[in-house]
């Protein structure tokens, strides 16, 4: 893949993406991805301020809706509440674990200060993503199943602790022994899910 002037940025971005899949995301300089391109590194700062520049814009643009996508496979906002946190975090793990370049994107953009700005930048407001989660919640709230959060600090209970599931699994994928099986996986998530559940006495 050699694109020959700036305007093939979709392939100097899918470029990127095979690196940070390949050497890690750490490893992603914007001279190796320029050599790899076949470009001059000039060439890519017309488009990009820096790397985190890159990395901010290939994760709204390259991940972020391709994990609203698939997490939201076969999900429905009018699932009991059990089943579909289930359907998530299994959708979110099985696209992870085929897109580990994503993965590394997500938590990279998740800590970024460049991520608000980026949103800003694209007139992403609030609630954009994810919409049929949000209305879940809201919906599982007013009827009492489940207490009644904020949907950011939700997303936090749903999400974080599936976000370090999958690193721990990422972690040990070279080591002797995976820690991270099926089985503790799916009791990972009921003891989220009981810990979101409105306790009725």
């Amino acid at each position: 893949m050699r694109p020959k002037n700036i305007e093939k940025e979709e392939a100097i971005r899918k470029l990127a993406l095979q690196l940070i899949a390949e050497d890690g995301l750490e490893n992603l300089t914007m001279q190796k991805l320029a050599k790899a391109a076949n470009i001059s590194p000039r060439t890519i700062y017309i488009k990009y301020e820096n790397k985190e520049d890159l990395l901010i814009k290939l994760f709204v643009d390259e991940v972020i809706g391709a994990f609203e996508k698939a997490v939201l496979e076969n999900f429905s906002a009018t699932m009991d509440f059990a089943v579909g946190i289930h359907c998530i975090w299994q959708n979110c793990f099985t696209y992870f674990k085929n897109n580990r370049h994503a993965f590394a994107l997500m938590q990279y953009g998740k800590s970024s200060p460049l991520l608000n700005k980026a949103y800003k930048e694209r007139n992403i407001t609030e609630g954009q993503f994810f919409t049929p989660v949000h209305q879940f919640a809201e919906r599982h709230a007013a009827a009492g199943t489940i207490k009644n959060f904020p949907i950011q600090i939700f997303r936090a209970l749903v999400f974080a602790p599936l976000l370090d599931l999958i690193n721990e699994y990422f972690e040990h994928t070279d080591r002797p022994v995976q820690v991270i099986t099926d089985e503790l996986f799916q009791s990972s998530c009921d003891a989220v899910i009981a810990g979101i559940l409105q306790n009725k006495h």
